[in-house]
């Protein structure tokens, strides 16, 4: 005690006492009422099989009625215990997890919206809905129903709860209510009851009558406080108040709390009446830890090393959490890293390790990746909601090996087994004579201008764009019969991938009749085939495919090829040759004949038409001609990347003969059997393990489906082929692993004959064992059941041989008829056969196997009464049989990683698994001063939480840093479970907390969420883009809201393979069928979608979108392919992406969506860019629209760049008398102008609407939020604005217009889509300072000017037409992979793209600014922007007042406005709030 008191009167003798600890939180709302845990509970049960969700709304009754306190906890910990009973420890885990991301809300409220656009009746708790009627008294259920089959049936969607014993020809009562209300319980019990007397299909849909005022709290994201540059100071002047915000968010609980070696947690425990004290010197300690002085180059350079052994130096418990703290506070922890010694064998084994890193996984030193179970987790794309579905599916798997006796290592072993059936993973041999090539990308002339290296591969270009490269790396073979009547389609599909000059080498096999006797002048076939050979042989073969095409094209749609098409050809091409000669007996010209129908033969590659890419087959449904194409494009796309990987590797280099490197794959084969190879198949879970068997009936029915297949499988007697019966013991160590029940009605013919062809299948091979499974037609009694009881008892009683030569027997029609007639069962014993005890078994009153069998193909196999059905190792020897339905029933994913040749001994943390139980392999590559580090250490301690791994963390350090590689704090809001309080209430929900922080930075902050989400600030009166702790009194709340949930898509117009440019979407509701509006991009097609769960419309917008155009087909929905209605549920967190394919209608073929119905006279592009060249000028009609409004767009973030748009937009309203509407980003503006700007619009008279794009996850991502802010001015202009919308002017936040802007936008472009103000050259001091003067841009503009991007005009209709969106996003895509290309995004990028979209330049005089223009010129300035100066530095407010003499004159009378607001808000009249505007309620919907 002694000791201390000293420190702290030496320290208080020492210092002056500071200011309170500053803090920042974050938190994340959803905008829905909170979803009750029970309902969400229910959800992720439902995902585990409708069975656990049923039984559990069944169990949840009595949660309420169960003994406990009343509070959170107790009746959380009760709802746990019922859900878990048909969960496994690890489930549980699973769906705790879940329970605090709240992941099921979304699909509790998707519910929600559905009943509420139902509009349910006036006060009532709970409602059914009958074919579209609708009631909330269970009496009137009646009538109803009686009339319901005269109503079309509602549509149900994928998540909808359906009772499993409801009846499918019965009406549909859906029941909207509440699981866990007393009223809910009693309608159910009735609906259950009418649903098992087969009179309903009962359908559960979530509906909340009275929701919660709560709001949801989520996570799963992160939050950045990011160091801002102050090289030019561009904070706020102005004082904010602070909000009363709850300031305990130092976490005084922390029982740790270690601040330079003084565990805090432990001190205030041990001494609490010093509590003042100590709080006194930890904030002392944090502050002198917290001095940020930047480090030296030479202490920089070790700093990735260094961390990674300051994390290697701790205990494995802790070292994550070493990670954690020191990748997310890195910028405070550096300069004590910086003494840190690194060992030589840490660096050695991270340099030998990063050899592996490179060659295998294709990562450089510095990148990161997490493996689960082998499994490829991408953390850019992959948010933790889709984790979870890893976890779980492989959870699943896992369990269910574990189960069978498959642990520890094997198990891992047994999982990388790829046993996914599939045809698409086999590929045949196409280096064969057989096929004619009509092309050759390597040797053709027609594509001697493309590149030849591979290593072109490498090169980046935009996502989805094809390289043009002059290697075969692209085979496409058709293998057709000329007379079959979609081989025209087929081969129109080659022809035009080469004419496109798309990089795919095109073969063709013709199968005709082989036989001697037939010749060309009988068989269309052969006298095509002999055609296009005597063609091939005079020109070439090109020319011949070209001659075949002319054939088709003589063909009507409908009809068949015949020898009169061929010949008409024939004599118009080669006139003075004797077709005799070349299509009769004797002709020369066979080639092939044989060989093609040989190889068609050999491969075995299905009926014909045959498509292969590079020798794999193309599924049936992907031959349709509209499918064919966009197939074939994504291969394309597909295999670059396989290829790209392999040239990356050094696998495939230039000498290399690209056909050879594909044939010789693993996946080559020379022979493709469909019977073993097909997929799509439906699998039994077979991993129940009981003592039940089937004849037991009573105790059968009430086991769940799992053990309904146990009890069966263990029932099961299996004929085998050598002749012993599977109870002999010695017969069991052959493992026989096809497995093979066979199901049906054995007293009925069909039933029989299957049977039957079962047993003579078996003749002929040897792994094979065979059971049966009798499913009755009718209700089974002693008379109709004769054929089963005796095969049953043949199985019971007798040797497999015995039973099954009786069996044989029993399955031909004679002795059933002989049966009927009145034999007896005996005369068809057969030798050898003990018939006393096979009588007995015979004429036991016992039938419960077969009511148990009836009842299990009803409920688990789902077939109708009498149905057959095969079922081969539960594809639908048992261990073989249950691990291999395990394994194929599996999603369909990426193959498992190999890795065992790291080497950990040095550098990597290792975190060994529980013993005995079944565990996860993790393994983790990162960097640990990245920021994925970050985001990475966060999740692993939580996933540590949740299950059991055996975690290894290699470290992948770069080295020799030049600059401080983590410039931000970091926060990743996730906890495993929920939290309380210790009043056992619910603790308010997961939010990111930044303590203790540096107070002298400044600094701004993002979030990073999930690629789906759409996010806005709340509720807080601080400039979140300059947070200055030293002003602030405590804590900067930040709170941010859930706006959207994007729905992506991609759309492609089906005749031209094109995406349909200007083609607009609505999504909307049946009551209000266009709630948001979006326009389709021609990169990719990609359009997106803003809305929230719940189910949704998808149209065509009315107008020329809907006239023009139909939806073709759509793929990733939710209705069924050939519903009218393109609906979409949007039930979870995760990203939803759909496509669609659109077909112009007959009669609009000529239509062009993009002009507006008249015919223009213009040939397009090439004449917009004639005026560059050639001088020659094209006047543009001045349009004066009948609402003539000035369209202005600007972008603004931070306090003191929205105090300049204000001030800006009251510069342009005094000098302009043409009605106005603003348009600015939404994405970055402050709830503080959101709140205000509709005050301004109602008392100056303009309209505004606030716009907002997510930035498209396939677009090359910004980090930095400037960079972003600039992206958006540029980027995405033609999907921003309405179509409507001809003209849009750009001005900058910071600019005074001096000048009516209605000139400028009534400037004539000539033609070009923009015009920009170039730089002016008059203020001579600053030449060294003009980097346009020199260097790549004096060369790549070659005379040219460089323009400023503060004030641009955009002709839209122009810009559109000519595709520059679609153009300078491609360009983007190019340069942005560069870090040191486009400094200045916004205005770098047009004048870098000057030559292919040109730029009107405007008069100097439209944009004056101090930098660069001298002061003689300012007189004539129309605008005024405040340019910042690299020579002074001066800040922006500073340069305002000082430079623009009306500013300040703006500014107060804006501050004075603002007042008032602020007075009318407390006396509660404020204006109307953004959505409820005045002047043009049309004008508020938010695209």
């Amino acid at each position: 005690m002694g000791i201390l008191i000293a420190i702290l009167g030496i320290w208080f003798s020492s210092s002056l006492v500071k200011a309170d600890s500053k803090a920042v939180t974050t938190s994340l709302i959803a905008k829905w009422s909170s979803t009750p845990l029970l309902l969400e509970t229910s959800e992720f049960l439902s995902e585990e099989g409708q069975e656990k969700f049923w039984n559990f709304v069944e169990a949840s009754e009595n949660i309420e009625r169960a003994e406990h306190d009343g509070s959170d906890y107790s009746s959380y910990q009760e709802m746990l215990k019922v859900a878990s009973q048909s969960l496994s420890p690890l489930q549980q885990n699973l769906l705790k997890f879940s329970l605090s991301l709240r992941s099921y809300s979304a699909a509790v409220q998707a519910f929600q919206q559905i009943a509420a656009d139902e509009s349910p009746p006036e006060g009532c708790t709970l409602f059914f809905v009958v074919h579209g009627e609708k009631t909330c008294d269970f009496d009137s259920l009646g009538n109803l129903l009686q009339a319901a089959s005269d109503r079309p049936k509602p549509f149900l969607f994928k998540g909808d709860h359906k009772y499993p014993a409801s009846n499918p020809e019965s009406p549909v009562v859906i029941l909207y209510a509440e699981i866990g209300s007393e009223e809910f319980y009693r309608h159910h019990r009735r609906l259950v009851s009418k649903a098992e007397a087969g009179e309903i299909t009962y359908v559960l849909r979530h509906y909340i009558s009275n929701p919660s005022k709560e709001k949801v709290y989520l996570s799963g994201y992160g939050v950045e406080l990011a160091i801002k540059s102050t090289e030019y100071k561009a904070k706020d002047d102005t004082q904010v108040k602070g909000t009363d915000v709850n300031a305990t968010v130092i976490d005084e609980n922390d029982p740790i709390d270690e601040v330079q070696g003084f565990l805090f947690g432990k001190l205030r425990q041990l001494y609490p009446d010093l509590s003042e004290e100590l709080k006194e010197l930890r904030k002392h300690l944090v502050e002198s830890t917290n001095e940020m002085a930047p480090l030296k180059v030479w202490q920089l350079q070790d700093l990735s090393f260094q961390t990674a052994a300051r994390i290697l130096t701790a205990p494995p418990v802790d070292a994550l959490m070493v990670m954690k703290d020191l990748s997310q506070n890195f910028p405070t922890k550096a300069r004590a890293i910086t003494k840190t010694v690194v060992s030589s064998e840490l660096r050695a084994e991270i340099e030998e390790n990063q050899k592996y890193f490179k060659g295998t996984l294709g990562l450089q030193p510095g990148d990161s990746a997490l493996f689960i179970n082998g499994l490829l987790i991408d953390l850019d794309t992959q948010d933790i909601f889709s984790l979870i579905d890893v976890l779980r599916n492989e959870a699943r798997v896992m369990e269910g090996l574990h189960s069978l006796g498959i642990e520890g290592i094997s198990l891992h072993n047994v999982l990388k087994l790829n046993i996914q059936p599939s045809d698409s993973d086999y590929a045949v041999d196409i280096r064969s004579p057989a096929i004619s090539w009509i092309n050759n990308l390597e040797v053709d002339s027609r594509y001697n201008s493309w590149p030849s290296s591979v290593q072109e591969l490498l090169r980046p270009t935009f996502p989805g764009v094809i390289r043009q490269i002059r290697k075969n790396f692209h085979n496409f073979v058709l293998i057709v019969d000329p007379t079959h009547e979609t081989t025209a389609e087929l081969l129109n599909v080659a022809e035009m991938f080469f004419s496109n000059h798309i990089p795919l080498r095109i073969g063709l096999v013709f199968v005709v009749d082989d036989s001697e006797d037939v010749d060309g002048l009988q068989d269309p076939g052969v006298a095509l085939l002999r055609t296009y050979n005597y063609v091939a042989q005079e020109m070439d073969n090109n020319y011949a495919f070209q001659t075949v095409m002319s054939i088709y094209n003589k063909v009507k749609t409908g009809d068949q090829l015949k020898v009169e098409h061929v010949v008409s050809v024939l004599e118009k091409q080669y006139p003075y040759v004797e077709v005799n000669s070349i299509l009769g007996i004797d002709s020369a010209y066979d080639q092939n004949r044989k060989a093609a129908r040989a190889y068609y033969e050999q491969t075995g590659v299905g009926p014909l038409p045959v498509v292969l890419f590079n020798g794999m087959p193309f599924q049936k449904d992907q031959l349709d001609p509209d499918d064919l194409e966009t197939v074939t494009m994504h291969k394309i796309l597909e295999t670059t990347s396989i290829f790209q990987r392999a040239v990356y590797l050094g696998e495939l280099s230039n000498d290399q003969d690209v056909v050879e490197y594909i044939m010789n794959q693993p996946n080559v084969v020379p022979r493709i059997n469909s019977r073993i190879l097909r997929s799509d198949r439906e699998y039994l879970d077979l991993t129940g393990m009981n003592n039940h068997f089937v004849d037991d009936f009573a105790r059968f029915t009430t086991l769940d489906s799992k053990d309904k297949t146990a009890a069966v499988a263990n029932s099961m007697t299996y004929l085998t082929k050598k002749g012993m019966s599977s109870k002999e013991i010695y017969d069991d160590s052959f493992v026989r692993p096809v497995t093979f029940w066979i199901v049906g009605d054995f007293d009925k013919p069909s039933g029989r004959q299957l049977l039957y062809d079962a047993i003579k299948h078996q003749k002929s091979s040897n792994n094979i064992r065979i059971s049966m499974i009798n499913n009755p037609s009718e209700e089974p009694n002693s008379q109709n059941t004769i054929v089963a009881k005796a095969i049953w008892a043949a199985l019971q009683t007798q040797t497999s041989n015995n039973a099954k030569n009786f069996i044989t027997k029993m399955a031909k029609e004679e002795t059933v008829k002989a049966l009927e007639a009145g034999a007896d069962i005996l005369e068809f014993a057969v030798g050898g056969m003990d018939t006393n005890i096979f009588k007995e078994a015979f004429e036991s009153p016992k039938v419960d196997f077969v009511l148990s069998h009836a009842i299990y193909c009803r409920d688990v196999l789902k077939l109708k009464k009498g149905q057959r059905a095969v079922i081969s190792n539960g594809r639908m020897c048992d261990l073989v049989m249950k691990v291999d339905a395990l394994l194929s029933a599996q999603p369909k994913g990426e193959a498992r990683i190999e890795y065992h040749f790291f080497e950990e001994r040095y550098s990597a943390v290792k975190l060994r698994p529980k013993e005995g139980e079944t565990y996860f392999d993790v393994v983790a590559i990162v960097d640990p001063v990245t920021r994925d580090a970050q985001r990475l250490a966060p999740l692993l301690l939580v996933l540590n939480q949740l299950i059991n791994m055996n975690l290894r963390v290699f470290m992948n350090c770069q080295s020799k840093l030049s600059d401080m590689p983590l410039k931000s704090f970091y926060r990743y809001v996730l906890e495993p479970e929920i939290s309380f309080t210790a009043e056992n209430n619910f603790a308010p929900g997961p939010i990111a907390k930044f303590l203790d922080m540096p107070q002298s930075p400044l600094f701004t902050l993002n979030l990073n969420t999930p690629e789906s989400w759409m996010v806005e600030s709340v509720r807080t009166p601080y400039d979140l883009d300059n947070i200055f702790l030293e002003e602030v009194d405590s804590v900067v709340a930040a709170e941010y809201e859930l706006e959207y949930l994007l729905l992506e898509g991609h759309c492609y117009d089906i005749t031209t393979g094109q995406p349909p440019r200007g083609l607009q979407f609505t999504l909307g509701t049946s009551t209000s069928p266009v709630i948001v509006d979006t326009i389709v991009m021609a990169n990719l097609g990609y359009f997106q979608l803003k809305a929230n769960p719940g189910a949704w419309t998808l149209r065509l917008r009315k107008g020329r979108s809907e006239d023009i155009y139909r939806i073709y087909s759509h793929d990733g929905t939710d209705s069924p392919p050939e519903a009218n209605e393109v609906v979409v549920v949007l039930n979870n967190f995760k990203s939803k992406i759909i496509k669609v394919k659109v077909q112009k209608k007959f009669d609009m073929m000529n239509e062009d969506l993009l002009s507006d119905g008249t015919n223009e006279n213009e040939s397009g592009f090439w004449e917009s860019l004639k005026w560059g060249f050639t001088g020659g000028q094209k006047n543009e009609d001045v349009k004066q629209d009948k609402d003539d409004v000035l369209n202005i767009f600007s972008v603004a973030s931070g306090h003191l760049y929205e105090r300049f748009l204000r001030i800006m937009m009251l510069s342009v309203l005094k000098h302009t008398k043409t009605p106005l509407k603003f348009w600015f980003l939404k994405n970055y503006l402050s709830p503080t102008f959101k709140e205000f700007i509709p005050y301004m619009a109602k008392k100056y008279n303009f309209q505004y609407e606030l716009v907002q794009y997510k930035w498209p996850r396939w677009l090359h991502q910004q980090t930095e939020k400037q960079r972003i802010i600039w992206g958006y001015k540029i980027l995405f202009l033609d999907v921003l604005f309405p179509l409507a919308v001809d003209k849009i002017l750009f001005v900058d936040a910071d600019q005074i217009v001096r000048t009516d802007l209605k000139e400028l936008r009534d400037f004539n472009l000539d033609g070009a889509p923009y015009g920009y103000t170039p730089f002016c050259d008059s203020r001579r001091e600053m030449d060294g300072y003009r980097f346009w003067k020199s260097g790549y841009w004096a060369s790549h503009l070659a005379g040219r000017k460089y323009h400023i991007s503060a004030l641009y005009v955009v002709d839209l209709k122009k810009f559109r037409k000519i595709a520059a969106g679609d153009r300078l996003r491609g360009q983007y895509q190019g340069l942005s992979q560069d870090p040191n290309s486009l400094s200045n995004l916004d205005q770098d990028l047009p004048n870098n793209m000057i030559h292919q979209v040109p730029i009107k330049s405007l008069p100097q005089e439209w944009l004056w600014c101090e930098t660069w223009c001298d002061d003689s010129s300012k007189k004539r300035a129309k605008t005024i922007d405040l340019c910042n100066n690299p020579m002074t530095k001066e800040p922006k407010l500073q340069a305002a007042m000082r430079i623009v003499p009306e500013w300040q004159d703006y500014d107060q009378e804006i501050k004075l406005l603002q007042s008032n607001f602020q007075k009318e808000k407390e006396m509660g009249t404020p204006a109307k709030m953004p959505g409820q505007h005045t002047h043009d309620p049309a004008a508020h919907v938010e695209l």
